[in-house]
């Protein structure tokens, strides 16, 4: 079992890496899944715009691994704030800072998390981001996927006595980032993701949808070419029924050790 889900993993591997001639802007190299080099000149920009590239790079770096980094996470979480502090004005900024603080939650649990506060900074960063940029798809699909988790995690009454969080917030959320950009596999492959692991036997007609969209939507970078592999190996795992394989691959694919 282990060796077919190793197998799994990288069997969504070798689409990553896309070619692209003359390769000499940040956004060229991360585009092309060259993220260390993308993060170094990000990095060198010294600007929001160039931190904000550098945390992103680092985050598309950190779903290729084969076991979670907090280290890694770290650095993009230093990224992100760096950014914010150069131009609090950039939504994307915001955006992968909670990102990132979702993924560190998911490695450190769910105790280490909540004392430190990882759950309203990120609202507080996915607040920020949607004050700036309402309509911002990736903050929505975020801010969806803190509202859902907090529910999963904690049920549905103190997940909103605590945090305010619910499943309609949520539900709604990925509506509307679908609706600004409906065919984004990124989107439709985490909205997958979420929801297998919220109720795969009451969502699954949409969860399949979503991962039929995943695997046929267009890769403009790297990371959608990636997505679109994993999502390919998740549709045939849950049409064959392989339910404990795919599953697994979920929680993989969401960063969890």
């Amino acid at each position: 079992m282990k060796r077919r889900f190793a197998a799994l993993i990288w069997l969504a591997l070798p689409a990553v890496a896309l070619a692209a001639p003359d390769i000499q802007s940040p956004q060229d190299l991360y585009v092309a899944g060259k993220y260390q080099q993308a993060i170094e000149a990000g990095v060198a920009q010294n600007t929001a715009d160039g931190f904000v590239l550098a945390a992103r790079a680092e985050l598309a770096q950190e779903l290729t691994r084969p076991e979670p980094c907090l280290e890694c996470l770290k650095r993009a979480e230093k990224f992100a704030r760096r950014a914010i502090a150069a131009d609090p004005k950039i939504p994307e900024g915001h955006t992968y800072l909670a990102i990132t603080l979702g993924y560190e939650a998911r490695i450190v649990g769910i105790v280490n998390a909540r004392l430190n506060g990882y759950a309203e900074e990120a609202k507080r960063e996915l607040d920020s981001a949607l004050a700036i940029d309402p309509g911002n798809p990736w903050a929505r699909a975020a801010l969806a996927g803190w509202n859902i988790e907090i529910v999963r995690n904690g049920g549905a009454t103190l997940a909103n006595l605590m945090y305010g969080a619910t499943l309609n917030a949520g539900l709604g959320d990925f509506a509307a980032a679908f609706k600004v950009q409906p065919n984004n596999p990124v989107l439709r492959f985490q909205y997958a993701l979420t929801m297998s692991r919220f109720d795969l036997d009451t969502y699954r007609n949409e969860i399949e949808d979503s991962l039929k969209r995943a695997a046929s939507g267009k890769a403009l970078t790297a990371n959608d070419a990636l997505t679109r592999s994993r999502a390919c190996v998740l549709l045939s795992l849950l049409q064959k029924g392989d339910m404990d394989t795919y599953l697994a691959l979920v929680r993989h694919y969401q960063g969890y050790p």
